[in-house]
Formats: C-alpha cells, structure tokens, sequence
C-alpha cells in the first residue's frame, strides 16, 4: 500500500461496511467476512437475530457507470421473471437495488447455499444447455444500451497495447508484439460479424452455483453485448477432442429450446485467446490493488512472461487449425 496515496479499497473499514449496510435497513450483528473476490469487494454480513448473512458487493470505482450497473441487475430481474435461476440484487422499498455510501456504490445479495458444479459429471452438460439457451432467447431480445460489447479491439488491441507499452519486461517486448500481431491478423476477419446479444459473460466454473441439481448463476459484473458462444465455450476443458464430446452434449441440450449458434464455433479459439490477452491486462492495470500482490504473487515474473508467450503461440496454432 502507498501510504501516500492510498488504494480506494483501503478506506473500506468493516465500520464503514456496516454503516452503509444499516442504512439499507439491516441490523448488523458484527460478523463481517471477506469473501474471494478481486475485482470489486464482496462480504458476508451477520444480521441481528437473522440466520442467514446478506451478502454485500461493493463495486469497484472508476470501473462501471451507475448506469452499467443497473443494466446488469435489469437484466437478472429480467432473467428471473422468466424463471432462469439467477441469484437477484434485493430491492429496498424504494425498489432501489443499487445504493451508494459515500464513494462506494454496492448492491446486497441473499447468502445461498449451494456447490461448484462438476460439469461433465451426469447431466450437468446438458441442464447447463438447455438453462443457457434459455438465457440466450432472453438475452437476444433487445440490446444493452451502457454495457460494453466484447470485441477485438478493446478486448485484444487495447490489451496488447497496455502491456507492450507499460508493462512487459523490455527483453520480451519484441516477441510478445510479435506473437500478438498474429493473433490479431487472425482473429479479426473470425469476429467481424459476430452477432452479439445480452450474455452472462464471464461463465466459468466459480460462477455456478449448484442447489438440488439446478445451476443458478451469480455475478453478472462481466455481462456484456457478445456472441451466445462466449458463454457456451467456457463450460468446455480438456483436450480437444474432450472439448469437442462435451460441446455435442451440451449443443443436443442447447437446440431444445433454441437454434445452436453452429456459425459461431469457429469463433471458440478466438474468443478463448481475447480472453487470454484481456486477463494479463487486467491482472497489470489492478496490479497496484495490495489484494492483487497477495493473491497473484507470480505475476510479472520472468517464469510468467514465458509462460504467457508461449501459451499465445499455441493459440496461433488453435486458431488456423479451428473449424
């Protein structure tokens, strides 16, 4: 921490927490957890005599405009009134679900019980199908007006350019522009019509809750304009020909209740490699957040930078083998 000129994060004090969570009408009884999360700060919050914690987001600032937000939670009301299982914001009675305590924004969520799902275990595959292409009728039906479209450019060049120029170790500039001017020439004629509509977007295994075998999702911060693809992919690992039976269950799944977007999978390694270049940007632009230093001590050593490398010229490789 800068003493000087200390993280926003750092004036978060479990005072300030509990302050802004009484305001909202709850009784706090001192129990005050942090909760994995890097990106913004999540908590559990004991209620007096209450069971059962709420759960307090409070965003990061400078990230996403009060608008961005509400967008997303506008978007998992919608979603649950068409009974897609989704862990809503709660309201107050002024039907807010997005308040403010003095710089922070946040929004309260119910604690729910539940567990990480093994997606290739039994009928997980196809229920998480059937439940995405459920989403994605929802999600095609009108567009995001203030959240943001997963693209190249932002995704990929933007990424690329903040590492090339503030932040790789000078002996591995060269052959990281180079590897990542390949992948641009690849990647954009894939993308270029894309048809993006309303998707979760950031879907991997973390953000899927189990309960009596129906996944609901949670954390729609990364929620974006995308292909329907984007949130399909990311239920897939393994080897590629695991990949590829996975994708065939969840694609039977998926075309019960809407068209598989077959156009798209050629969009897969594109998707997966703009992913790649966006989280090495992200982990160096949030790199003076202490909570980054601590949680993601390898990052920005020599070992990692090789890694990150090498991990692109595979992707050159996956992207002129894809379908």
């Amino acid at each position: 921490m800068n003493i000087n000129n200390p993280h926003p994060f750092e004036k978060l004090t479990p005072e300030l927490i509990m302050d802004a969570i009484e305001e909202q009408g709850f009784e706090c009884d001192g129990r005050v957890f942090a909760l994995n999360s890097y990106e913004n700060r999540v908590y559990q919050i004991g209620i007096e005599g209450q069971q059962k914690s709420v759960i307090a987001k409070f965003y990061r600032p400078n990230r996403w405009s009060l608008e961005q937000i509400q967008e997303d939670h506008d978007f998992c009301f919608e979603l649950a009134e068409h009974e897609i299982p989704v862990i809503t914001p709660l309201k107050n009675q002024q039907d807010n679900s997005l308040f403010h305590h003095q710089n922070f924004s946040f929004s309260l969520f119910p604690q729910v019980g539940g567990r990480t799902p093994e997606l290739d275990y039994q009928d997980n595959l196809q229920i998480m199908g059937r439940m995405l292409a459920r989403l994605h009728l929802i999600g095609e039906k009108k567009l995001f007006s203030h959240r943001p479209t997963l693209e190249v450019n932002t995704f990929g060049k933007e990424s690329i350019d903040y590492i090339s120029n503030e932040f790789i170790p000078f002996e591995y500039k060269s052959q990281y522009d180079a590897v990542c001017q390949q992948l641009m020439d690849l990647m954009q004629p894939k993308l270029e019509d894309a048809k993006n509509i309303r998707v979760h977007g950031d879907l991997h295994i973390g953000n899927i809750l189990m309960r009596d075998d129906i996944p609901f999702l949670v954390d729609f911060d990364d929620s974006r304009l995308a292909p329907a693809i984007q949130d399909i992919f990311m239920l897939l690992s393994g080897e590629k020909d695991e990949q590829m039976a996975q994708l065939a269950k969840v694609k039977a799944a998926y075309q019960e209740f809407r068209d598989f977007p077959h156009a798209e999978i050629n969009m897969i390694e594109s998707l997966r490699t703009l992913r790649m270049l966006h989280h090495c940007a992200w982990l160096a632009r949030r790199f003076d957040d202490p909570a980054f230093a601590i949680a993601f001590p390898w990052f920005d050593e020599n070992s990692y930078w090789l890694q990150h490398i090498n991990d692109l010229r595979n992707q050159i490789d996956a992207l002129k083998n894809e379908i």
